[in-house]
């Protein structure tokens, strides 16, 4: 294996090609009788796809796709939980040179028609319980422009059609060829939130695949003798670029358990697979903490990584003393995939240091620059988190595809360095220390939330006149989400009111995002220029 960068290197002189195909990268270029996926159900009943399969699946949903309209650079999205279907849909798309436009399967309608609106979508793939979400109401028009494909047996809705019905089609996908879009082409969208207007979409190009491989290799140490799993949800970057994509890239089999969050039935599946190499948030490893007693004799995992938030040295402390092997924290954004981290690679690990996040991943060099100027810190000085864009072959974010001034607002003004948004500290061996967020981006459990979308919500309830969302820490999730809310005049405060509000916010915007503390406020602080101050929320002023 040649050295981490000139690999690096290689991956890109492979990736960011003209002739570079998606669908070629993921699947068709590997061993057809290898696994690509294996879906667990809540039960743990396992279903296989392997590459052979998921070629010939692909190619006929890609023709039926075609049939429909969709063709190169068109936006398709998937309202989709982790599996095999899932897989056959996203390489249909990449099979066409089309874009998959990823929604949270928690999320409320209106997110989901805000992120559809952006988009453009032409189609949408969706689970069958997730198609009540794009019938007609406050949020989706009647005549909705996309068309609609469920992964049920039979159309959900006259005039609809289905996964199996597309790849079953008479001739579906016979001589398909995947088309080569080259390495600057996107081929995921991927909305994240920010602290203030809507979410903004990265377009993720195919060159970004070079970073993704090197994570996959140098951050996980992932090889073609592991069981792999990802807890993360393919929703969000951490669960697709590194849960999905990545194993695809590598030619490895991933594992993509269909079923919600339960540290026991987590366990049940490291146990019953055989599970060697687990990623996860800390939130998954705090929860196991605090149910696992004794391991069981047949959990032999010999990687452990966490990524999503900072992880607590007292979590690496319990998972070495009971699994035998430390948890890597890892560090990454939307917008960059994984890009420092504790790496699980000999070739790459510069050993474990205690709250640290690690050095730079090879193709990345991570530094932290002066709080106000943009030169680099000294050695243990507080100061911004940055990439370093000239000595980062693997750097592929150049902007977002709907808000290019706050894009601009992500690099220095000679653009030679990309700020994260993070705070921080750099020793002198390279070792990265996370501080704080630099905005107002709240992350719990993993799942990085803008107040904007949460308050958003909240306005649309009846009774508030004014509110401000923010982030609190808690020992489980690491942040919940906090709101002060000042109502109208003549509403009273009660517990009953705050509940609605919570349930408002899961209908109006996302399951996951309700604010788990409501306080009832006369005012907000605000500047003299009325812009809410939410760093006095946080620190409860």
């Amino acid at each position: 294996m040649a050295d981490p960068a000139q690999q690096v290197r290689d991956w890109l002189a492979e990736y960011d090609t003209p002739d570079a195909s998606v669908a070629h990268l993921l699947c068709d270029r590997h061993d057809g009788a290898g696994v690509a996926v294996t879906e667990v159900g809540a039960d743990l009943s396992a279903r296989h796809l392997t590459y052979a399969e998921l070629a010939r699946r692909s190619r006929a949903v890609a023709a039926g796709l075609a049939r429909m309209g969709v063709g190169p650079g068109d936006h398709v999205a998937t309202l989709m939980g982790k599996g095999c279907d899932l897989a056959v849909a996203v390489l249909a798309i990449w099979r066409l040179g089309a874009v998959q436009v990823p929604l949270f399967t928690a999320f409320a309608p209106s997110a989901i028609a805000l992120r559809l609106g952006d988009s453009a979508a032409r189609v949408v793939v969706c689970d069958d319980d997730q198609r009540p979400k794009l019938d007609a109401g406050p949020d989706i028009a009647a005549d909705a422009p996309w068309r609609v494909v469920t992964t049920g047996p039979a159309p959900a809705r006259p005039g609809e059609t289905t996964l199996t019905a597309l790849a079953e089609a008479e001739g579906a996908g016979e001589g398909e060829e995947a088309a080569a879009v080259g390495g600057g082409a996107p081929f995921i969208l991927l909305y994240t939130s920010g602290t203030t207007g809507p979410p903004k979409g990265v377009q993720v190009p195919v060159r970004a695949l070079a970073a993704f491989h090197s994570y996959h290799h140098y951050g996980l140490d992932v090889t073609g003798g592991d069981v792999f799993w990802n807890a993360a949800d393919p929703g969000w970057a951490y669960g697709l670029y590194h849960g999905l994509v990545g194993p695809l890239l590598a030619g490895h089999a991933t594992l993509q358990l269909r079923a919600g969050f339960d540290p026991e039935l987590t366990l049940d599946v490291l146990e019953t697979f055989g599970v060697t190499n687990f990623a996860a948030a800390p939130t998954v490893y705090r929860s196991l903490r605090s149910t696992l007693k004794t391991l069981p004799p047949e959990i032999a995992v010999r990687r452990l990584s966490s990524a999503g938030e900072p992880l607590n040295p007292d979590v690496v402390d319990w998972a070495r003393d009971v699994f035998g092997v430390a948890v890597h924290d890892h560090y990454g954004q939307t917008e960059l995939g994984m890009c420092a981290g504790n790496h699980n690679h000999p070739d790459a690990a510069a050993g474990l240091k205690p709250a640290s996040m690690g050095t730079g991943l090879p193709g990345f060099e991570v530094r932290v620059l002066e709080p106000l100027e943009d030169t680099e810190a000294p050695a243990g000085a507080f100061g911004r988190v940055a990439v370093d864009v000239a000595a980062s072959p693997a750097m592929w974010f150049t902007g977002y595809r709907n808000d290019p001034a706050v894009a601009a607002g992500r690099f220095s003004p000679d653009r030679r360095w990309y700020l994260t948004g993070d705070t921080g500290s750099r020793d002198a061996q390279g070792h990265l220390f996370f501080s704080s967020r630099d905005d107002d981006v709240i992350v719990t459990a993993g799942y990085r939330i803008g107040p904007f979308d949460v308050e958003s919500a909240l306005l649309q309830h009846p009774a508030v006149a004014e509110t401000a969302v923010y982030g609190v820490p808690d020992e489980l999730r690491g942040q919940i989400v906090a709101a002060n809310v000042v109502l109208h005049e003549g509403v009273a405060a009660s517990e009953e009111l705050a509940e609605e509000l919570k349930k408002t916010v899961k209908a109006r915007f996302a399951a996951h995002a309700y604010p788990r503390r409501i306080t009832f406020v006369a005012r907000l602080p605000k500047t003299p220029s009325g812009k809410i101050q939410r760093v006095r929320l946080r620190r409860g002023r």
